[in-house]
């Protein structure tokens, strides 16, 4: 069946036709091109939502004060609630099964200077476990531990951006900096997946920080950390659990929003994801549309063709082709043809969203791509219903008797 002579024979009936040829090479190419474009772009949605949540831990719960808009218990409307110390014990031993660690943020701005270098920076005073909630990488020295908290220590740990704006080539291990007037030694330097803004932070501990603040016990925000075996429900149920106790605690009407806010990092990247998967399944099911509008094209190019071609097949049935080898010389054609355009349209497709890469951060695609297995799966399901496209006509054609054939011509 895919003898020398049938090559031959197609390439001069493609080259006799090459318009024919060109459309139909274009129709598969175009449908291919675009199911790989949409697709693509939709794993780069995926990707721009995952992005979101490289640079934390997803097992976290964020406890932000706010300010009461309801009267509770004989407490006033518009009372502004405040975090302190106690609450993190608090939750520290009624929380034990739960917990991973917890670590209170208070964030300030402040001058930092080095010798004649100065700079304005945010300094954050945490607890120890709030590196693995902020995924930092020490790499150099350490970062603040449990006996900063006790001792309150004038201790710090800079990003990588601070040691270059402020000791350019020098290492700042073991240096001194002036923090807003207070001299804070350098006990390591981080660097971090969230970019520059995030390696332009100094770490301090928190008891320091209260200390410095006339002795308070306040903190800003709090950061509680689930164990990752809890999973999706788990962390759902303990978030409940937890926002229930906050709110009794500092006594805050249980449908007032605004007197306490809390964002559970693990439902945020759920409902993101599945956002993000539905957004992909309707782009899919655009490019599904688009490779069969193809489909729809190749057939109609090859009724087309077998059509026009009825007077060759008649001469060829009368001068002893069999059925079987028209069908097979028609079905030859349209394989090729949507094979080789097939290719080409997933070559170009391929190599348009490895050109695109990132450029289209801004409209929320990030590196969109295409796994192999499903593009070639694609151009493979072209090339099938390309070959039903001419086989069908093929073997109506085929069926015709020679001497009807060439009356209808």
């Amino acid at each position: 069946m895919w003898s020398r002579d049938r090559w031959q024979e197609m390439f001069y009936t493609l080259r006799k036709n090459k318009l024919r040829t060109t459309l139909s090479g274009f129709t598969v190419a175009l449908g291919i091109f675009i199911f790989v474009i949409l697709f693509g772009f939709g794993n780069g949605l995926k990707n721009a939502f995952e992005q979101f949540f490289i640079d934390d831990a997803t097992n976290t719960i964020w406890l932000y004060p706010g300010q009461t808009e309801k009267p509770y218990r004989g407490y006033k409307a518009k009372r502004r609630i405040i975090f302190k110390n106690d609450d993190l014990v608090d939750i520290q031993q009624n929380f034990t099964f739960f917990l991973d660690y917890i670590t209170p943020r208070i964030s300030r701005g402040a001058l930092v200077k080095q010798g004649k270098e100065s700079n304005n920076y945010t300094i954050r005073a945490v607890a120890p476990g709030h590196q693995f909630a902020e995924k930092t990488l020490v790499t150099k020295g350490r970062y603040i531990n449990e006996q900063d908290i006790k001792d309150k220590t004038k201790y710090a740990t800079i990003g990588r951006l601070v040691e270059q704006d402020l000791f350019g080539s020098v290492s700042a291990l073991g240096e001194n900096i002036d923090v807003g007037g207070i001299s804070f030694k350098v006990v390591g330097v981080f660097k971090d997946e969230g970019g520059d803004n995030e390696e332009r932070l100094i770490y301090i501990p928190y008891t320091t920080r209260q200390q410095i603040e006339k002795s308070n016990d306040r903190v800003d925000q709090i950061l509680v950390a689930f164990r990752p075996e809890l999973g999706y429900a788990g962390a759902l149920a303990f978030e409940k659990k937890l926002n229930t106790f906050m709110r009794k605690k500092h006594n805050i009407a249980p449908n007032d929003r605004s007197g306490i806010y809390v964002r559970n990092v693990a439902a945020d990247l759920k409902q993101s994801q599945q956002f993000a998967s539905v957004l992909q399944i309707i782009v899919t099911f655009v490019g599904l549309g688009t490779l069969l509008a193809g489909i729809i094209g190749i057939s109609n190019i090859m009724v087309f063709v077998v059509k026009e071609r009825t007077k060759e097949l008649g001469i060829r049935k009368a001068i002893g082709a069999t059925p079987k080898s028209v069908v097979g010389m028609i079905l030859h054609e349209s394989v090729f043809i949507t094979a080789i355009a097939g290719y080409v349209g997933l070559l170009a497709g391929v190599g348009t969203l490895a050109l695109i890469g990132d450029s289209l951060e801004d409209y929320f695609i990030i590196n969109p791509y295409i796994g192999t297995t499903t593009a070639v799966g694609a151009t493979l399901i072209l090339v099938v219903f390309g070959a039903i496209a001419g086989y069908i006509p093929a073997r109506r054609a085929a069926k015709i008797k020679p001497i009807i054939a060439l009356r209808d011509a």
